[in-house]
């Protein structure tokens, strides 16, 4: 019975933590730093040479705002150019964004 009581807290608090950091989810596109809106569904191609040859994964929101990503290494090949679903944590004032997770974007 403890056990359960004190895995109960832990998700609990798990729960909090997640909460406290503002974490947003939100739907829109990756694309590179040199093109960025132009991209949004289409374009994957270019998205994939840009970045292969050293530009910067970007996201771009559905209202074409594009939002640079602190941790670049969450988006693997796979989403380069997609339309995708992220859950991140956004630093508005710098608009930029650190990504907990992605998916494609159902």
């Amino acid at each position: 019975m403890k056990r359960i009581t004190l895995l109960a807290a832990f998700l609990a608090m798990a729960v909090m933590t997640a909460m406290a950091a503002d974490s947003t989810t939100i739907t829109g596109w990756i694309s590179d730093s040199a093109c960025g809106a132009k991209h949004m569904g289409t374009g994957a191609d270019c998205v994939k040479k840009c970045i292969d040859s050293g530009l910067k994964p970007v996201f771009v929101d559905p209202n074409k705002q594009v939002w640079s990503i602190d941790n670049p290494d969450a988006v693997t090949p796979n989403f380069y150019g997609a339309h995708v679903t992220v859950t991140a944590t956004e630093d508005a004032a710098n608009k930029s964004m650190h990504i907990d997770t992605i998916a494609e974007a159902q």
